[in-house]
């Protein structure tokens, strides 16, 4: 008589990052917690890769807006297969590939094996690219068409400059501009004008050796994830009527009364989960049109070596974990 033999049943707990206190990469160590379960509408996703952003170091060090469980879990970039489904979902079924930005600014918990988050804060994984290059895309993918399609209202054959063009953000966002029709400049360091000439960039300027706000003049958009000065000098590149979003936090936004005094628009925007732009994404992926690139990938346990990497700076694309 044969025996079938039981199947082995899921682990209730998982391995994640968690930071031990806020402060240097050091913090971050290895954690077993209590594995998520969806709720109504919520998917539950193994996770295969997850996204590093400069939210997640800049949130490590100080604890960022305070929006974190207990134990705080960084990362909001997924991108995985889903396990199980909760109550009333049917856009999905357990084995679809997703990715997403769920949750964001509150903890989604990517730097782990599973996240559990409302399904419709997911979309579907093109098939053209892997998990690593898709967790690369969701939060810098949603910035940038959140802020050019909606912020600036960006139209066909006006001029964008991307401050950091070759950075995990800023060659997100060059493809985008370039997809809905920009004249795209960008600032960038020599080395990586090869680069973002491929992917057809229109005009590069070296930020280290000329400065951009002495050679540019009537610009429609200023996308700037740096801000400081760099935000304040933007203001003398726009047009009347342009559009100044800052993209690195609320204190880097310059004084409202000189952009108003040059009839400019400008503020701070804040990304939000939308499953209609993950669409838009996934679409640009499927044409052609956006292809990430990865600067480097680290194992899930190596989560601080990834963070020291991308405080660094100077990286050309995204930073990734595998989760095994």
């Amino acid at each position: 008589m044969s025996v079938t033999p039981k199947e082995k049943p899921m682990s209730t707990s998982m391995r994640a990052m968690s930071p031990l206190a806020w402060g240097p990469p050091e913090v971050l160590a290895e954690v077993e917690v209590q594995r998520p379960e969806p709720g109504p509408t919520e998917v539950l996703v193994r996770v295969c890769a997850a996204g590093v952003n400069a939210t997640d170091w800049k949130a490590r060090s100080h604890g960022g807006l305070r929006l974190w469980d207990d134990p705080p879990i960084l990362g909001h970039d997924v991108s995985g297969v889903v396990e199980a489904v909760g109550v009333g979902v049917t856009l999905y079924k357990p084995g679809d590939e997703v990715f997403g930005m769920p949750r964001f600014p509150r903890q989604a918990g990517a730097y782990a094996e599973y996240v559990a988050a409302p399904a419709r804060q997911f979309a579907r994984k093109p098939t053209s690219i892997d998990h690593v290059e898709a967790a690369a895309l969701p939060l810098t993918g949603l910035t940038s068409w959140q802020a050019l399609t909606e912020t600036a209202s960006l139209k066909p054959g006006q001029r964008v400059l991307v401050h950091g063009a070759a950075g995990g953000f800023g060659h997100v966002a060059v493809q985008i501009a370039k997809a809905l029709g920009a004249h795209v400049i960008g600032t960038a360091r020599s080395s990586k004008h090869p680069f973002l000439r491929k992917l057809g960039i229109d005009e590069v300027i070296d930020h280290t050796t000329v400065d951009f706000a002495e050679v540019l003049r009537e610009l429609d958009v200023v996308l700037d994830p740096i801000g400081g000065d760099n935000s304040t000098r933007s203001l003398r590149v726009l047009r009347r009527g342009g559009v100044l979003v800052s993209l690195a936090g609320r204190d880097d936004v310059p004084a409202p009364a000189e952009a108003q005094a040059r009839g400019i628009s400008s503020g701070f925007t804040l990304v939000e989960p939308d499953y209609a732009g993950m669409l838009a994404i996934a679409e640009l992926v499927h044409a052609g049109k956006l292809r990430p690139e990865i600067d480097a990938v680290f194992p899930l346990e190596q989560a601080a070596a990834a963070h020291r990497r991308g405080e660094l700076g100077g990286n050309t694309g995204k930073i990734v974990l595998r989760i095994s």
